[in-house]
């Protein structure tokens, strides 16, 4: 028996829209959430279109490096809980005999380079298989199948496609804020002091730091297995203002524990990376009797990426607006970029962003309308933090 998608209706009247633009060929990412027994689609969003590109690309010759370029781009703006769950093609009949091996190829290509960029590894239990979604433009039939991403040689599996309506209104939020202190030193011994590898080998360090971490559920250690809401009253109505938040703390070791050895070592360094501040983390878990691991997992994840996403999106800043990186030792001091959260229509979900302290409201308006196809209203982008973080 294949998985079954339970998607959002207007994700239905997104896709219907797309597929009457005139456009032979159309392609997209599938947005929501894995879980054992079905997946969640909350969003679709079209790959944007590149300049000087082809106004009628045929399947095989699909621009790969755009397309995973814009599922890198938008995996940062998801928060906890969300991911990339599949690849979308609407094309004319002639366009659609290549599109499923077109897909796959995407597919692949689009969960390799999500991979090389997290910080945590995935459970030996999670969800491994991705969405293939095929729409003719002429005759509106869709095909969904879905790929093993874990195993290179897979082939397609069929899948259910259900549309179902308020869906994106049946989410349970958590959050919680993180205090950031990262020491990182830099050895007198390296031949060069690389300031994104040494930052990247530290928050490396941090992330197991935050995986080894002990979560506070509403003041509460809860059992992994037991049920989020157990214990709660469960609020009723599918609109934003009855959302349900759980309030999370979350606790990291000062040291090792006493099973654990460990060996000192004294290095020569001739200087250090600090990385300070707080950082607002959210995660949103579909309300079908959600687990306290899955929520855990969910936030920790969020933490995680998070703080690596925001180091990532200033070397990419430095890079163009500064060029290549001197090999000097003076001090240096950068301002990570602010998280800000901007409301799904419709839904209690928000989506995520990052913003530096010269950045206007315009250019965050003008990112959401490019790579999440989405209007936003100045006064609905919400700044979770203040600049000093």
């Amino acid at each position: 028996m294949g998985r079954t998608y339970l998607v959002e209706e207007g994700v239905g009247q997104y896709l219907s829209e797309l597929s009457t633009a005139g456009r032979p060929c159309v392609t997209g990412l599938l947005l929501g959430q894995c879980s054992p027994q079905r997946d969640f689609v909350l969003r679709a969003v079209r790959t944007p279109p590149r300049e000087h590109s082809s106004s009628s690309p045929q399947p095989a010759a699909l621009d790969e490096e755009w397309i995973t370029t814009h599922a890198t781009q938008v995996a940062r703006m998801l928060p906890g809980g969300l991911l990339v769950l599949g690849v979308f093609m609407i094309a004319t009949p002639e366009l659609s005999k290549d599109g499923q091996n077109a897909l796959r190829k995407l597919i692949f290509s689009v969960e390799k380079s999500l991979t090389k960029r997290r910080l945590w590894k995935p459970a030996e239990e999670e969800v491994s298989d991705r969405a293939a979604l095929q729409i003719c433009s002429t005759t509106k039939k869709v095909v969904c199948r879905t790929y093993d991403v874990q195993d290179p040689k897979s082939s397609g599996k069929p899948a259910d496609w259900k549309y179902q309506s308020a869906l994106s209104a049946s989410w349970l939020a958590l959050g919680c804020t993180v205090n950031v202190n990262i020491h990182i030193p830099l050895l007198a011994t390296s031949p060069n002091h690389d300031l994104e590898k040494n930052t990247k080998n530290g928050l490396n360090r941090w992330s197991k730091q935050i995986e080894d971490s002990v979560f506070l559920i509403n003041g509460q250690v809860k059992d992994d297995d037991a049920e989020l809401l157990e214990g709660q009253k469960k609020l009723k109505g599918n609109t934003q203002s009855s959302t349900q938040f759980c309030d999370v703390k979350v606790l990291t070791q000062l040291g090792q524990g006493s099973s654990a050895r460990s060996t000192a070592t004294v290095q020569v360094c001739s200087g250090s990376i600090n990385l300070r501040g707080a950082v607002k983390c959210r995660a949103y878990i579909h309300n079908n009797k959600p687990r306290v691991k899955e929520a855990i997992q969910a936030l920790r994840r969020d933490i995680i990426n998070t703080l690596s996403d925001r180091c990532e999106i200033l070397f990419e800043d430095l890079i163009l607006n500064e060029g290549p990186q001197k090999k000097g030792f003076g001090r240096e001091y950068h301002v990570l970029p602010q998280r800000l959260f901007v409301p799904v229509a419709g839904s209690s979900v928000m989506l995520s962003d990052y913003r530096f302290g010269d950045e206007a409201p315009a250019e965050v308006q003008e990112r959401f309308g490019e790579m999440l196809d989405q209007a936003v209203q100045a006064e609905d982008i919400h700044i979770a933090e203040g600049i000093s973080t």
